[in-house]
């Protein structure tokens, strides 16, 4: 499908800005720049209640939002999110809207992640983070409303690398509870040969650039590449992983190793919901107020979370 119009506008408009590309910045200053995105993520839905936890992790106090829709019950499931940005930009806020609309439209509890960033910490603290707040819940979850036994992890490009980690390693250590992995167009592979990075790594957003930026801030050594909770599509087995829903965009460099970790999925028997959003680029997820997409999206992965939290 030719590039969706939204999306054609908002390139351009970038380009006419003269914003210099995030991959040229130090890490404070692509941070910064990167907060300009929040304006296009939306109005956050009205919800019951949004209040701050602060759950115990490997490096201190991780900040975690927890979003109770209106009408929820006493105890639902919820879906854990990490938030994506390359493991080195984007925080919490940046997906609030999209979290307070998951939220509302799956009527399940919603806990929105603050994880450690690159470069100053690189892996494995923000996976350590990531799958800190996981067992958390599985174990104090039904203190704060939340069924321990009725958990989702999500999240989009780096956030969904991370939520795949964290369901790998949650079959890895045999812990019970986790029902849905949430995969918005996510990195799933530390390699930059496929055919979408080839067709897509200029022009649309995220470019081949960024991503290798992103990939040196977030490694602490080369050898980490190979390891699965970094680049879980290089797991020597993935059966026995949670069910997943996987999103892809047609014009962004992560489609195919987004869409090959699904198909790796099926085939080791998984239940997986794969569909890619043609016309698309990289981030509209997390731009609700920009693209209908977005709103698609939300609603579409509302019915998953629905059926497998209920």
């Amino acid at each position: 499908m030719p590039l969706d119009p939204i999306a054609a506008g908002l390139l351009q408009q970038m380009e006419e800005a003269g914003a210099p590309p995030i991959d040229s910045l130090a890490p404070p200053e692509a941070r910064e720049a990167a907060a300009g995105f929040a304006a296009l993520a939306g109005e956050l839905e009205e919800v019951q209640e949004a209040k701050e936890l602060k759950i115990p992790g490997p490096g201190g106090d991780i900040l975690v939002t927890l979003i109770t829709p209106k009408g929820a019950a006493a105890t639902s499931g919820c879906l854990i999110y990490y938030h994506g940005g390359g493991w080195v930009i984007g925080d919490r806020s940046t997906l609030d809207p999209a979290c307070h609309q998951l939220a509302a439209r799956s009527g399940m509890r919603v806990a929105n992640v603050e994880y450690r960033l690159a470069p100053e910490h690189k892996f494995p603290a923000p996976f350590d983070d990531c799958y800190a707040v996981f067992k958390w819940f599985t174990q104090n979850g039904a203190s704060v409303g939340v069924d321990p036994t009725k958990l989702a992890v999500g999240g989009d490009s780096a956030g969904g690398n991370l939520a795949a980690a964290v369901a790998l390693k949650a079959r890895d250590e045999k812990v019970s509870g986790l029902k849905l992995q949430l995969l918005v167009y996510p990195v799933t592979d530390h390699s930059y040969g496929t055919q979408s990075y080839k067709d897509n790594g200029e022009n649309y957003l995220l470019t081949r650039s960024m991503m290798e930026w992103f990939w040196n801030h977030y490694l602490a050594s080369p050898a980490d590449s190979k390891n699965p909770y970094v680049s879980p599509l290089q797991a020597a087995d993935v059966k026995g992983i949670a069910p997943a829903v996987v999103y892809t965009a047609e014009f962004d460099p992560l489609r195919d190793e987004g869409e090959a970790y699904a198909a790796r999925l099926k085939d080791a028997g998984l239940l997986v919901h794969s569909k890619r959003y043609d016309g698309q680029i990289h981030a509209f997820f997390q731009m609700g107020g920009v693209f209908p997409a977005a709103s698609d999206a939300y609603a579409d992965a509302a019915n998953h979370m629905k059926k497998a939290l209920a």
